[in-house]
């Protein structure tokens, strides 16, 4: 048979997964901040715990966000499923950054949601050289019509 689950091995992990790992109440506020968002982020865990998620939320995405944030709750489940979203975040020193962000409702041993865990990744310079590559292709693009036409 089996050993149950080791929580030393869990926190382990968690503490040194190179992803940031985030878990938030019912009411949005931080309770897990592991080292790798602290990386991503800038904000050390002491900073970040007992804090809302608007920390690394920026303002004109905050209506949205709560929305999603409730509705998933109240749903159990995430409307994503497995599937990751890139999404603008906030750093400490105010820098704009593109995240790829899993999520999952965290429930307890009766099936209630307990908050929601992210796993973290900073995509910012994988989505600025697609962009990048994106424009080119349409100038490519609206070249070839214009040579086609002439």
């Amino acid at each position: 048979m089996a050993a149950g689950p080791d929580p030393a091995l869990s926190q382990r992990i968690i503490t040194q997964v190179p992803d940031g790992v985030i878990f938030a109440d019912r009411e949005g506020v931080i309770r897990l901040w592991n080292g790798g968002a602290e990386a991503i982020f800038g904000h050390k865990a002491e900073e970040a715990l007992g804090q809302s998620l608007d920390l690394i939320i920026p303002e004109r995405f905050r209506d949205a966000h709560w929305k999603g944030f409730d509705a998933a709750l109240a749903r159990g489940t995430s409307k994503y499923g497995r599937e990751a979203l890139v999404s603008r975040s906030i750093r400490k020193d105010g820098a704009s950054i593109y995240v790829e962000l899993a999520f999952a409702v965290l429930k307890d041993d009766r099936g209630q949601a307990q908050g929601a865990v992210a796993t973290v990744r900073d995509v910012t310079a994988r989505y600025n050289q697609e962009r990048t590559m994106r424009q080119r292709l349409a100038e490519l693009e609206k070249q070839a019509k214009g040579q086609a036409t002439a």
